[in-house]
Parts: C-alpha cells; sequence; structure tokens
C-alpha cells in the first residue's frame, strides 16, 4: 500500500513543472550564464566587499568568456536608533541597499533591473574599537547577504531568459 501511494505521489510530482535552478550542475545552463557575468567596478569599501562576494559567487562555476555585465550603484548608510537622556545612542541600524541592472553585452538591452537590501543592528558600548569592529563586521555580513540575494536574482532572470521561446 505505501509503494503504491508513493509511486502516485511521484506521478504527480512529476507533472507539476518544478525544475531545479541548478539542473546540470556546473556545465548546466544557469550555472555557465552566472559564470558568464563581470561585475563593474562599485565604489567605495561596501563596493569593493560586495564585488568580491559576487565575483566569488558567479565564479562557482569556472570562468566563462563575459555575455553580461552588472552595473550595481549601493547605498550604505548608518543611523542611530535608540537615544538614551544623556543623547547618547545605544543602538545603530546598518541598511545596505543596491540597485543592479544585468546587460547583454551584445545588444546591450538590460535584462533585470532591480533592488535588494539587508540591514543590522549593532549595538553601541562604551568601547569605541567595540563599536567600529561591530560596523564593520556587519557591512561584511550585509555585503555577502546581499551579493547571495543578487546572484539569486539574476539567477532567475537567466532561467526565464533561457525558456523563453526565441
Amino acid at each position: 500500500m505505501r509503494i503504491l501511494l508513493a509511486s502516485l505521489a511521484l506521478a504527480l510530482l512529476s507533472g507539476c513543472g518544478l525544475a531545479p535552478m541548478y539542473a546540470g550542475g556546473g556545465s548546466g545552463m544557469v550555472a555557465q550564464s552566472l559564470a558568464a557575468i563581470e561585475v563593474a567596478p562599485i565604489e567605495g569599501r561596501a563596493g569593493w566587499l560586495v564585488r568580491s562576494a559576487l565575483e566569488e559567487r558567479l565564479g562557482a562555476a569556472g570562468q566563462a568568456n563575459a555575455r553580461y555585465r552588472m552595473d550595481v550603484r549601493l547605498d550604505d548608510q548608518l543611523e542611530g536608533l535608540a537615544v538614551l537622556r544623556d543623547d547618547t545612542i545605544s543602538r545603530e541600524r546598518r541598511t545596505l541597499r543596491a540597485r543592479y541592472q544585468l546587460v547583454d553585452l551584445a545588444t546591450g538591452e538590460i535584462l533585470l533591473d532591480a533592488t535588494d537590501g539587508s540591514d543590522a543592528g549593532i549595538d553601541v558600548v562604551s568601547s569605541e574599537y567595540a563599536v567600529i569592529a561591530a560596523e564593520q563586521t556587519a557591512l561584511q555580513n550585509l555585503s555577502q547577504d546581499l551579493a547571495q540575494r543578487m546572484v539569486t536574482r539574476v539567477a532567475l532572470a537567466l532561467r526565464e531568459q533561457g525558456e523563453a521561446p526565441q
């Protein structure tokens, strides 16, 4: 009985239209398309961190001739949230937002125009060194998170592009 139910469930799931994002592994269409993206330089320390994280993720399937370019503009903000009675800040929020475009180098067409962002809370303590270290660590973590979000959205756009009738 269990085997019959499992077979029926498998048959129903096979017709639902779900397909793995990275079908074919490193030699699949999406992975090869991601490897063919060059990331334009991005201003500032946050830009260097995001670009490094993007290049690491995009190049995971190896190197390919550039077919696409990713243009990224960042907005990095640090704001005080909790103000104590003596007008000192006890909590900060670091926000990293990106507006990015995926451009087809052959045609100049913009394939994707999107925004993503991430934020982190930071405790402000009496040690200025600890606060600076926490702000830098938050920026590093936000850069990694933002890069992952961007690569996921680009991979979805490239997969849809590959599935579209030519």
